[in-house]
């Protein structure tokens, strides 16, 4: 008997659970969302230059807590994402925006 197939679960052996139905248990038969896709709204509007003392379109990318949204969420492309980082930090340092939520 070979030693290594008792280490691996029952699925990797050769046997079929209730999980391996084609996927329609998990999805309950349902279609899958399609998400779409982010743009970036600095590209959108052609805007190159974001200015540190626009505080209140540096607001929309800082929840609550003072944090910078990241760009998985924020949907902002990897340039701009970058401007809009050293913006935030500008405008912190002169107290436009808060480091952290009180």
């Amino acid at each position: 008997m070979d030693n290594r197939s008792s280490h691996y679960p029952a699925s990797r052996s050769g046997q079929q659970g209730p999980s391996s139905r084609g996927g329609q248990e998990r999805t309950g038969g349902r279609r899958d969302f399609v998400r779409r896709r982010r743009v970036c709204k600095f590209c959108v509007e052609k805007i190159d230059y974001i200015d540190w003392k626009d505080y209140r379109t540096l607001l929309q990318f800082v929840p609550e807590r003072g944090k910078i949204m990241p760009r998985r969420l924020s949907g902002v492309c990897a340039p701009h994402q970058r401007r809009l980082m050293e913006a935030i930090k500008k405008a912190r340092n002169i107290a436009l925006l808060p480091f952290a939520a009180e």
